[in-house]
C-alpha cells in the first residue's frame, strides 16, 4: 500500500517539510540531469553546466562538474570561477550553497545544509547555508554539516566530519574534525612573487 503524506495532519512526523511545486521542481530537475548529463563523458563540463545554468545555478568560469555528482537545487548553488564538484560528490542545499573561487569538493564528499531539530515535538526542519571561502578543499568521503563556513584555504581530511567552522589555512582530521596541522598559505607566495617581479 503507497502512503502519502498529509499536510493537515495534526502529526508533524506526517506533514511534508516541502511544498509540492517544490518537489515537482527537484523532480524535474532530477529527471532532467538523469537523461541529458549523467551518462556523458567525464570532460563535458561546459555541457553540464549550461544545463545547471538553466535550472537556475550561477556558475562561475572553468568549473569542473562530475557526471555521477547528485545537486539537489541547482538554483541554490553559486560558484565562482575554477570550481571542482568532483565524482559522485552530493549537494544537499536547501539553506544554499556558495562556493568561492580554487574550492575543490572531492570524490563522495557530503554537503549536507539541513537538520532537523530533535528536541522540538515537531522534529522541526532546519535548513542553514554552507559556504566554501578560496582554496578550500574537501576530500574524498568527508561531511560538511548544515551551516559551516570552510574559511580560506581550509583542508577537510579524508572522511573527515565539518560540524563546526573550519578556521583558514588549517588541516582537519577525524568525526569531529579538529585540526591537526596548518596548510602554507599559498597566496601569500602569489602575492611575494608579484611584488618581486614589479
Amino acid at each position: 500500500m503507497i502512503s502519502f503524506h498529509d499536510s493537515n495532519s495534526p502529526d508533524a512526523y506526517m506533514r511534508p517539510v516541502f511544498p509540492i511545486i517544490d518537489k515537482l521542481r527537484r523532480y524535474s530537475w532530477s529527471l532532467v540531469w538523469l537523461i541529458l548529463c549523467r551518462w556523458t563523458p567525464n570532460p563535458m563540463h561546459s555541457w553540464r553546466i549550461c544545463i545547471l545554468k538553466i535550472f537556475g545555478a550561477k556558475i562561475g568560469g572553468h568549473n569542473f562538474i562530475y557526471p555521477s555528482c547528485k545537486i539537489w537545487a541547482p538554483w541554490l548553488l553559486e560558484t565562482e570561477a575554477v570550481v571542482t564538484i568532483g565524482p559522485g560528490v552530493e549537494i544537499y542545499n536547501p539553506g544554499g550553497i556558495k562556493l568561492a573561487h580554487h574550492t575543490i569538493i572531492s570524490q563522495d564528499a557530503y554537503l549536507c545544509g539541513a537538520t532537523h531539530d530533535y528536541n522540538s515535538i515537531d522534529f522541526t526542519y532546519l535548513k542553514k547555508p554552507i559556504i566554501l571561502e578560496a582554496y578550500s578543499w574537501i576530500c574524498a568521503k568527508a561531511i560538511v554539516l548544515p551551516g559551516v563556513l570552510c574559511k580560506e584555504g581550509s583542508v577537510l581530511g579524508a572522511g573527515a566530519v565539518a560540524s563546526k567552522d573550519l578556521d583558514p589555512w588549517t588541516v582537519y582530521t577525524g568525526n569531529p574534525a579538529f585540526p591537526v596541522k596548518q596548510r602554507k598559505n599559498i597566496l601569500q607566495d602569489i602575492k611575494s612573487t608579484a611584488s618581486i617581479k614589479i
